[in-house]
């Protein structure tokens, strides 16, 4: 296992682009919750941080598309550096204004979301280029799926740091200036210069005319809805069972887990019908959740947690591959872009749900939110089988010098190809 990691880690400009996209996301991990300690800090109240928390969400999940088309059509540098600044720029002008003036701060953490570059699915159009073959590909996708929750998990430990050593003022520029460099030391990278996306057919739709991404989309939807629905309903258990240390232990539980299951998946060639094998891995995410009912004590419950959180990595790396083969041509880095706006999206609206569900029914019904999202999820995808497995939407990974000087590979898709 750790050799196929390693294979992959010393192919040429690999590890820099990995800990520069991991790096240059550091803002968006943790903008939440350095938006959250800033305006407390600042005095202001609790229903004013939220708000502006959920506003930058909602301008990222808008954002993150739009310039992942941008991409597609001007390259990687024009987009994601000045992009990056943007942002950097804006969440600046929220530091040294403050939450008082509400306009602007409510402007500033908007445009800061707006901005946010897609350098998640720049990567993870980079990587046929700079690996051999899809077995690495398919590799690095888990490999990056498992890097994520590393960072979703050390990212509020440096929030929390910067805020403790400094102020949360400090922690919300130094983040940003550090998100600013990853950025740059990808866009700089001879791949990131030299990549350029597959001649596309003009469409307004863009990556979204392909029958197969949107039913992925449809399905990934409850599939974020699913984890954001465990963040609210861990809320009343840690309540009863010993409180915010309790609640931490389970939101890194969820972490663990995930990092685990995406090692592990990550390390075999995998074989046969990504659709069906997509199929599978939600069947048993759904499966996981359910024993969250039960709500033993605490050491169980953290252990179940674990266990829930097993195969999202897995379900998440299958689902690149999926939006690798099904995106129209020349729109890769805006579909893995809906993907994550997707995700972002079904996690917001799963916090929402899960709320009035706690209120009414307890921890107990919370909990059934994320099993009955896995299902649902698990249904749209067995009612788009036939669309996902469909040979038109498939990518085949083959050498070409239109879009790489180098001759590297990259995903390619067939003339007969019109979703």
């Amino acid at each position: 296992m750790a050799a196929g990691y390693l294979e992959i880690l010393r192919a040429r400009h690999a590890t820099r682009l990995l800990v520069g996209t991991l790096v240059g996301r550091l803002p968006n991990a943790t903008a939440a919750i350095a938006i959250v300690l800033f305006v407390r800090a600042e005095g202001g109240s609790y229903s004013l941080a939220g708000a502006l928390a959920a506003v930058y969400g909602v301008a990222n999940a808008v954002g993150q598309p739009v310039l992942g088309r941008l991409v597609d059509l001007h390259g990687q540098p024009r987009v994601q550096l000045p992009a990056a600044i943007a942002s950097a720029l804006a969440m600046a002008a929220f530091a040294f204004t403050g939450p008082d003036l509400l306009a602007l701060a409510y402007v500033s953490v908007a445009a800061a979301g707006l901005f946010t570059p897609p350098l998640e699915g720049g990567l993870r159009a980079l990587w046929p280029n700079v690996l051999r073959g899809e077995g690495q590909v398919h590799s690095a996708y888990a490999m990056d799926a498992v890097a994520q929750e590393v960072m979703f998990t050390l990212g509020p430990l440096l929030v929390t740091l910067c805020t403790a050593v400094w102020s949360a003022q400090a922690a919300l520029l130094v983040l940003n200036v550090i998100g600013v460099l990853g950025a740059l030391s990808v866009v700089v990278s001879p791949p990131s210069r030299a990549w350029r996306s597959a001649p596309r057919e003009a469409h307004w739709l863009g990556a979204l005319r392909s029958p197969g991404l949107l039913a992925l989309l449809g399905a990934f939807l409850f599939v974020g809805m699913a984890l954001g629905s465990i963040t609210v309903a861990s809320v009343p258990y840690a309540d009863d069972h010993g409180g915010d240390a309790v609640y931490g232990w389970l939101m890194a539980a969820i972490g663990l887990g995930a990092l685990v299951g995406g090692t592990v998946y990550g390390a075999p060639r995998w074989t046969g019908e990504p659709g069906r094998r997509l199929q599978v891995l939600v069947a048993l995410l759904a499966v996981c959740y359910l024993p969250l009912m039960l709500m033993p004590g605490v050491v169980a419950m953290v252990l179940l947690t674990v266990v829930a959180g097993v195969f999202l990595a897995p379900a998440i790396a299958c689902a690149f591959v999926l939006v690798d083969q099904h995106a129209p041509r020349g729109t890769v880095t805006e579909a893995f872009s809906w993907l994550v706006t997707t995700f972002t999206v079904g996690a917001s609206v799963g916090t929402g749900v899960a709320g009035p569900v706690v209120e009414a029914g307890g921890a107990l019904w919370g909990f059934a939110v994320p099993g009955v999202a896995g299902g649902v999820s698990l249904l749209v995808l067995l009612a788009t089988g036939r669309v996902l497995a469909a040979p038109g939407g498939r990518g085949v990974v083959a050498a070409s010098s239109e879009n790489d000087p180098n001759r590297a590979v990259e995903p390619r898709f067939s003339t007969g190809d019109r979703a």
